[in-house]
């Protein structure tokens, strides 16, 4: 299940751990395209959390990451980041770039 995060919540998500967050907004067509495939990916995916931040609600936590395009999927370790990238992308091209990142 991918959680939607406001301020509060985010910082809990990313805190501790393997998290991946979707920056997106509601208007943006890749993000539509992305969207279906973050949420199949959570359930699929064991030790990532999955959370998205819609950037017209939570604009400050996109200032805070600079995010200057969406969609942009930021990886977190332990409340750092450990990668992220702009653009939608296939489920096999996400599982592989988490996967990779992660170090499996």
């Amino acid at each position: 299940m991918t959680a939607e995060l406001d301020s509060t919540a985010f910082k809990s998500h990313i805190a501790k751990g393997w998290a991946l967050v979707d920056f997106w907004a509601p208007w943006c067509g890749p993000c539509k395209i992305l969207g279906p495939v973050i949420d199949e990916l959570s359930k699929e995916m064991k030790g990532v959390k999955f959370g998205k931040v819609n950037v017209d609600e939570q604009n400050e936590l996109a200032e805070q990451f600079s995010v200057m395009s969406i969609p942009t999927v930021i990886l977190f370790k332990d409340g750092k980041i450990a990668d992220q990238r702009v653009g939608a992308g296939t489920k096999a091209a996400m599982k592989s770039w988490i996967e990779s990142v992660m170090g499996k």
